[in-house]
């Protein structure tokens, strides 16, 4: 399983901030430039365009839930295989992940609150 990559997220959004604020027009692209700016691909060939990055944070918070659901279903069910450690352990990565999504999107709505108070 893959980590979710919040250094990666956070880096992106901040480029997009400094974008904002140096930007000609304050900061408003035309829309042309942006849906030809929404897609770009990084050293290794993946696609790195914003939306992508929140659908694979989303996918994989999601992913934790189910796992630790799953898990718990298994040992309420007393299969011998599962250990409540571990299913706490994967319970607990479910709650992080998700308390780490939840900032990640207020730090998003924040940003977006302060874009739309910018004058024209």
């Amino acid at each position: 399983m893959s980590a979710i990559d919040t250094q990666r997220l956070l880096m992106e959004m901040r480029a997009v901030a400094q974008q904002a604020q140096l930007g000609g027009n304050n900061g408003i692209q035309p829309a042309q430039d942006i849906a030809g700016a929404e897609s770009a691909v990084d050293a290794s060939g993946a696609s790195t365009d914003f939306a992508g990055l929140m659908r694979q944070a989303i996918d994989k918070v999601n992913e934790e839930k189910q796992i630790a659901s799953k898990m718990e279903d298994q040992l309420e069910m007393g299969d011998p295989n599962v250990e409540l450690s571990e299913v706490m352990i994967q319970a607990q990565k479910a709650s992080l992940a998700f308390q780490a999504m939840t900032q990640v999107r207020n730090k998003l709505v924040e940003a977006y609150k302060d874009v739309m108070s910018m004058p024209i």
